[in-house]
């Protein structure tokens, strides 16, 4: 797909791997429409890129739905669809203070994975009806998984349960969409420097490096949302997780 073409929706765009995906994009000469919670963030972003902005809850049908007319609205079509909205969470099973919290489980469940299903099934429906393209192409999802789908940690069932979900479903939502000419991949991040990782200080920091096998530090955005790039442009990547973690393997 040409990047000069791209019509792109990027959910959880306000900040980190989003946003670093809506600027790379911009800069590519592609129309961006900016999906986040955070309505000031997000709205000063996309007028600082020149990209439009919906305030969207990934969780709510009706938000969603919203949000991908503003999007249409804007951009007069969409034919690539980015999933990075996300929370990271840790709960161990049974801690201090008892069992693991159902809701605080749903809750990550429901952003994670179902939010994710919630934007693409909306996109892909406005992909369906995009002109057929060369090989009868239409379209291309991104979503967002991590190495916590394959190397999830203690405190991590609920978050690696969502990543695997999202692992998993990308195969057969790729099997889904190949008759309406859309390709479905997903990324799984290892360590990135987004927002909340900065916040932890330069000594945590290095000590989450060192599990890096190479290169010794954590990733940055602006990777990912190259690869993000190379996914769009690539019309044979379909229906895989690439990992992009410096051969990070968690012990």
């Amino acid at each position: 797909m040409d990047i000069t073409q791209t019509r792109a929706v990027i959910t959880g765009a306000a900040s980190g791997l989003g946003e670093a995906c809506a600027r790379a994009l911009r800069t590519a000469g592609a129309k961006v429409t900016i999906l986040d919670r955070d309505a000031n963030r997000g709205a000063a972003i996309a007028a600082e890129i020149g990209a439009g902005f919906a305030e969207v809850d990934v969780t709510d049908a009706d938000s969603a739905a919203a949000g991908l007319r503003t999007a249409m609205d804007d951009m007069g079509a969409i034919n690539v669809c980015i999933n990075c909205a996300g929370i990271a969470t840790g709960e161990r099973t049974v801690g201090r203070n008892g069992p693991h919290a159902l809701e605080n489980f749903r809750h990550t469940i429901d952003i994670n994975l179902v939010g994710t299903f919630n934007i693409l099934r909306l996109a892909a429906a406005e992909m369906a009806r995009n002109p057929a393209g060369e090989d009868g192409a239409r379209g291309v999802i991104i979503n967002t998984a991590s190495v916590a789908a394959f190397d999830g940690q203690k405190g991590q069932a609920a978050y690696a349960a969502s990543k695997a979900g999202i692992a998993g479903m990308t195969l057969p939502l790729a099997r889904d969409l190949a008759t309406i000419g859309i390709r479905v991949m997903a990324i799984a991040p290892g360590i990135f420097l987004t927002p909340m990782l900065i916040g932890l200080g330069e000594e945590i920091i290095a000590g989450l490096s060192n599990d890096v096998t190479f290169p010794k530090r954590l990733g940055h955005p602006e990777e990912f949302a190259a690869l993000a790039k190379t996914i769009i442009e690539n019309d044979y990547l379909n229906g895989d997780v690439i990992r992009l973690d410096g051969a990070l393997r968690m012990q």
